[in-house]
């Protein structure tokens, strides 16, 4: 199984890290490897993340590295992330591709 963001995702992850990075630089090294670590867990266990509580019908699922939370859902041999949010963000008025 291969892990890959959407375009949006990416841009969301990156923008992440760069607010991390303006406060400090090694905090940004840190989140970005937790990260890393975290979405090659998927590869093996795709649905080890928890269903999104505001929206349990939908079949997405999601994984937390704090304060950010990464909305996947599993395609075929792909884990898309399709969104990565702050966790004090309102994700219910959030779109989520699907």
């Amino acid at each position: 199984m291969k892990v890959r963001f959407t375009p949006s995702a990416r841009q969301q992850f990156l923008n992440g890290l760069a607010y991390i990075r303006r406060d400090k630089p090694s905090a940004a090294r840190h989140f970005r490897q937790r990260t890393e670590r975290v979405l090659r867990r998927l590869e093996d266990y795709p649905l080890s993340g928890r269903a999104i509580p505001e929206f349990p019908e939908l079949p997405h699922r999601e994984v937390i590295i704090g304060p950010y939370r990464f909305f996947y859902r599993v395609e075929k041999k792909t884990v898309w992330i399709v969104a990565v949010w702050h966790g004090a963000q309102d994700i219910e008025t959030a779109e989520i591709s699907v």
